[in-house]
């Protein structure tokens, strides 16, 4: 036995709760279980064949050595020219553009290289269950905004203009979101940019990795809104969502090069660099065909609006319509103080968990986003595996005992 002594910081942190479902998904699968598993934000679709056919000439062409820590100036030319293009935003490649090993990464560099005990990001909720211990793993607080479902789960700028104090450093902004799906349009962006301006000493860190996710609304990201912003605005990106490249570890970029120079010097002792391979993969995938996303998106909205009509219909659940992401958010507030057999369903947690163990459906529960009692439902699975699932909730629903 060993006397292992965990690192305080760590033990300020818990491990991802998406992660653990969906390893205990697979834990029930290789048990012979019919499990459908609906809690891992990946896109089941397969890398498209020309971004993976870059990535075997890569291998191939020998393309297999370390590379400059923030990315091969090939990959960093075309994170520019994405920004410029879908973004209107101009950067340098040289000094403002990095690239990462994931969009996870990106987040925690940035937030690494510029915190200090005692310092505040502000993080609405419901949030990715990484921003909060991200936060708490630099050492730093997060401070928790809520954000409402009649609101469209969009951060208030009331709200946000009240958990600002002079130990704010960032604001993390997700849009299309994680867990809701909701969109913050270029009017809202206004409205939030409109108290940072207040602010000067507050960044802004905008996570769009969903930005090419997206149904009932128009994408911006807050540093086009208003380009007085741009000078204090990390603007993140990534292969994962879009090109589906979860497995490949790509993520990028853009903002001033005081923090690009900050994130670099942290990516040297730590990661090194992004994957070659993946890197020459990420080339194709942002200078390549982009026909591709029309259709996938269109089957994510025809998944999207089954599971509307189906679980809006069932009973002790209250849906929200998503306008990006893959993603249904929904209460389960009407099932709480309900039975199944002998367990009480007290919490969104005993919800999913008792919904795993009856009908074989793994969700995430509310609470690990920061806002109960939901649950996360990921419709980036096949039609057929969605529409049992509904059935399976639906059913589950019923057999709940008020």
């Amino acid at each position: 036995m060993t006397n292992l002594i965990v690192s305080e910081a760590l033990g300020r942190v818990a491990p991802s709760p998406t992660i653990a479902v969906s390893q205990k998904a697979r834990d029930l699968k290789a048990k012979g279980c019919d499990v459908i598993a609906l809690a891992a934000g990946e896109p089941d679709f397969p890398t498209p064949e020309h971004i993976a056919e870059a990535g075997i000439k890569a291998i191939r062409d020998g393309h297999t050595g370390y590379t400059a820590v923030d990315g091969i100036p090939e990959l960093k030319d075309a994170v520019a020219a994405k920004f410029a293009r879908d973004n209107n935003l101009t950067y340098d490649a040289g000094t403002e553009i990095a690239v990462t090993s994931g969009g996870k990464f990106a987040i925690y560099a940035a937030m690494m290289a510029t915190l200090n005990p005692g310092d505040e990001v502000i993080v609405p909720a419901p949030y990715w269950v990484s921003y909060p211990d991200i936060v708490k793993l630099c050492g730093a607080k997060p401070v928790i905004v809520e954000m409402k479902p009649e609101d469209g789960f969009r951060l208030d700028p009331q709200a946000l203009e009240a958990a600002i104090t002079p130990k704010t450093r960032w604001l993390i902004l997700n849009s299309p979101g994680n867990p809701t799906g909701s969109v913050m349009e270029e009017p809202h962006l206004r409205a939030i940019a409109d108290v940072l301006l207040k602010h000067p000493k507050v960044w802004v860190l905008t996570d769009d990795i969903y930005e090419h996710v997206i149904y009932d609304a128009t994408f911006a990201t807050i540093a086009q809104v208003e380009r007085k912003l741009k000078e204090r605005t990390l603007t993140m990106n990534g292969a994962s969502k879009a090109y589906s490249m979860t497995g490949w570890r790509i993520g990028y970029v853009g903002g001033p090069s005081s923090l690009i120079a900050a994130m670099r010097k942290l990516a040297s002792q730590t990661t090194t660099n992004p994957c070659s391979i993946s890197q020459w993969a990420a080339v194709a995938a942002l200078n390549g065909d982009h026909g591709f996303l029309a259709e996938r998106n269109k089957a994510f909205r025809a998944r999207r609006d089954h599971l509307l009509d189906v679980l809006g219909k069932a009973p002790g659940l209250s849906v929200n319509k998503p306008e990006g992401a893959f993603y249904l958010f929904f209460s389960c507030e009407g099932l709480l103080g309900g039975k199944v057999g002998e367990r009480i369903l007290e919490t969104d947690l005993e919800v999913a968990e008792a919904l795993l163990e009856e009908e074989l459906v793994a969700l995430v529960s509310g609470t690990a986003f920061g806002k109960a009692p939901f649950l996360r439902l990921s419709y980036a699975a096949s039609m057929e595996e969605l529409e049992e699932a509904g059935k399976r909730i639906t059913r589950f629903c019923e057999r709940v005992e008020r």
